[in-house]
């Protein structure tokens, strides 16, 4: 067993002194849907920000982070509309939106995690993991983008963007610390500190977990810093963010077997004792705000962030070392500017440097797995994007708005062993079963690689009576090749011819936004081209096809004074639209009309919120999880599951709050993820764990 410890002994809690006792209970949980008008949040949305509110999403608010007090991203995410985080061991996870649990190396290239407007991974070295860098509890805001961003948000925001928006500082001065524990020896502690004076207010927050695992040899310890530095001048306003992170974890694998999850003997079983994960991440960013006398904004964002990482690759013969870590600084620069009474140009500027680095090592080696380094590589990338998107109120209550996105990404890689598929001695493997030469690793030689891309979004909308208001939404997104489907390549393969992936979309919307009742119905239909998938022989390709259509819905309901209901959906379907093969096997398989693995057609969520008090506060959330089809020959089904959720807040004093969740209350047996592979034994399953009760305690000073 294998585990670093940053602070030991630290155990940690919920957001960091983020919220008073008293707006906890006073507001009832709500999720707001974007619309014509911009989402309140807390602080002010940035540009992007508010040019966002055309694209269908949600926001959740301080008081629904506080409610829920998330110990993984899965716990405040899931239960959006067309959104499903599934959760893996420990603070791992993969991400669908509007798409299916896309995995491998460059599938999380396809959604954009941000914090503010600021990526907190370089383009095109995105991680499958990257939520767990973002201070969840301690955000001042969440907010969800579903369908093509990329106008806005650039390369990695195909399918959707997930964005972090931080607590504004307090007015005046609060302190506050809370104390968790629950299940599986986890413990929290979360300490905040705010105030205001003249011009400058901060924010600093610190939250430090220790979670001792459900499975055997599992577990985490995780702590997460934040900082919030706001000055109000006589022409410009600034606004820093610094964000810390690291994770010492203990991995548990996958556990195969059909139906394992619902063995009881074996839902603590851990294939994979030896697999572990280290992670830390630091960004900084500035953003410059300028308002003119003609009520024109200057905003102008620089920013820098670096990564390290080192994990054991359990999933993967031999089990590799992989060592990776990326340093990089951008700025983002945007105008926004009126043209007239009723028309409104925002025009922007991105660019970024990042320099990359990947190390993945064996000790033993067999067959055609060799001992020692198999990749050793650095790349150097750059980013340039000139966007711009036009906003015109060509009637009182109609609304046109275009957009469009050119962006060129530049890569240059620089090998640090041997070109091609030989032992890092140069040395050839012979493969065991086949008795052939080369080994499964190869090495592209030094190269570079270019990937200029063009996006655009239209939409109209229209207000009517009673609050009511439709939507019509084009667009065109695009995701560039990720380093690691550019260099990391197998079975012989010397250069991976890629394009850029890219994904054509048309959605209607239909919306109410009223005091006591709201809802949303969305309507999508998306096609994607030259998707990148692997081969038969394990050769990086794009063409592959795939089409997602689909319907989500919203209803949020106020009952009564002290009762709130919100209702929450998909209804969907990702296919391919063409024959692809599956990694090992010998041919292509007739995939054509398939569902996509990993991609339940419905998902539902429904959430009753009680306030019988001013000081207490009831929610009872039930979560329903279609089932899906495990592989892409659409053979093998995980069944789904329905999942119940307790949450209780309870304010005892002025400044002493409690709190108490019940997760999975029904103690049903179920799978966070299930999956089949003919090559690793079948079914696998990531067991989710039995009812699990988390307590916890605020003090405000």
């Amino acid at each position: 067993m294998r585990r670093s410890h940053l602070l030991p002994g630290l155990f940690l809690i919920a957001p960091a002194l983020a919220v008073s006792a008293n707006s906890v209970q006073e507001s009832p949980l709500r999720i707001q849907e974007t619309s014509l008008e911009t989402v309140e949040v807390i602080g002010k949305l940035t540009h992007k920000g508010s040019v966002a509110d055309s694209i269908a999403g949600a926001t959740l608010d301080v008081d629904t982070i506080a409610q829920r007090v998330p110990t993984h991203p899965a716990e405040l995410i899931n239960g959006l509309p067309g959104i499903w985080i599934s959760r893996g061991d420990g603070q791992e996870h993969l991400t669908a939106i509007r798409s299916p649990v896309l995995s491998g190396a460059g599938s999380c290239g396809a959604f954009a995690v941000l914090e503010g407007d600021i990526p907190v991974r370089g383009t095109g070295f995105c991680n499958v993991n990257q939520l767990s860098d973002l201070p969840l509890s301690q955000a001042g805001s969440v907010q969800v983008l579903r369908g093509p961003a990329s106008v806005l948000y650039g390369s990695d925001a195909q399918h959707g963007v997930v964005r972090l928006l931080s607590a504004a500082p307090a007015e005046t001065r609060e302190v506050g610390v809370s104390l968790e524990g629950g299940a599986n020896d986890y413990r929290r502690i979360s300490t905040g500190v705010s105030d205001t004076i003249g011009r400058n207010g901060v924010r600093l927050g610190f939250s430090g977990s220790h979670d001792g695992g459900y499975k055997i040899d599992s577990g985490y310890d995780q702590q997460q810093f934040s900082a919030r530095h706001d000055y109000r001048g006589d022409i410009w306003n600034t606004r820093t963010l610094v964000s810390i992170s690291n994770l010492n974890q203990e991995t548990a694998g996958y556990v195969t077997g059909l139906d394992a999850y619902r063995d009881s003997r074996r839902r603590r079983e851990n294939p994979n004792p030896e697999a572990f994960r280290d992670s830390q991440s630091a960004r900084l960013q500035t953003r410059f705000e300028r308002a003119t006398a003609a009520g024109n904004h200057w905003q102008i964002t620089p920013y820098a962030r670096h990564t390290e990482m080192a994990f054991l690759m359990h999933y993967l013969p031999g089990t590799p070392l992989e060592e990776n870590g990326q340093r990089g600084a951008g700025i983002q620069a945007s105008y926004d500017y009126r043209l007239g009474e009723n028309l409104e140009l925002l025009s922007g500027l991105d660019l970024e440097h990042t320099n990359a680095r990947v190390r993945q090592t064996q000790e033993s080696g067999f067959s055609s797995f060799p001992a020692g380094r198999q990749y050793d590589y650095q790349v150097a990338a750059d980013v340039l994007a000139a966007f711009s998107n036009m906003d015109w109120l060509f009637a009182e209550r109609s609304r046109f708005t275009l957009g469009a996105r050119w962006e060129s990404l530049r890569y240059d890689y620089d090998n640090q062993m041997l070109a091609g598929d030989t032992a890092e001695d140069g040395s050839q493997c012979i493969n065991g079963f086949t008795g052939t030469e080369g080994c499964r690793y190869s090495r592209p030689d030094d190269r570079r690689d270019e990937f200029s891309n063009l996006s655009f979004n239209a939409g109209l909308a229209r207000e009517f009576a009673n609050n009511l208001s439709a939507s019509l939404r084009l667009a065109h997104g695009f995701r560039a090749p990720q380093a690691g489907e550019l260099y990391r390549l197998q079975n012989g393969q010397t250069v991976a011819d890629l394009d850029s992936e890219s994904i054509d979309s048309v959605e209607l919307g239909l919306r109410k936004n009223s005091e006591g009742l709201g809802f949303s119905l969305t309507g999508f239909y998306m096609e994607k081209s030259d998707v990148i998938f692997q081969s038969s022989e394990r050769l990086n390709l794009s063409g592959g096809q795939t089409r997602h259509y689909g319907v989500e819905y919203e209803l949020d309901w106020g009952l009564a004074p002290q009762w709130a209901l919100i209702l929450a959906g998909t209804y969907a379907r990702h296919q391919y639209t063409n024959n692809v093969s599956e990694p090992g096997s010998d041919t292509l398989i007739e995939t054509r009309g398939n569902d996509i693995d990993t991609a339940p057609r419905h998902m539902h969520s429904l959430t009753l919120g009680w306030t019988p008090f001013a000081q207490t506060r009831v929610e009872l959330q039930f979560q329903s999880m279609g089932s899906y089809y495990t592989d892409i020959e659409n053979a093998h089904r995980y069944p789904g599951h329905d999942l119940l959720h307790l949450r209780l807040r309870q304010q005892v004093a002025p400044r002493i709050n409690l709190g108490v969740r019940i997760n999975n209350l029904a103690n049903v047996d179920y799978a966070e993820r299930a999956d089949y592979s003919g090559l690793a034994g079948g079914d696998r399953y990531f067991i989710g764990e039995p009812r699990s009760v988390f307590g916890d305690v605020r003090f405000e000073f």
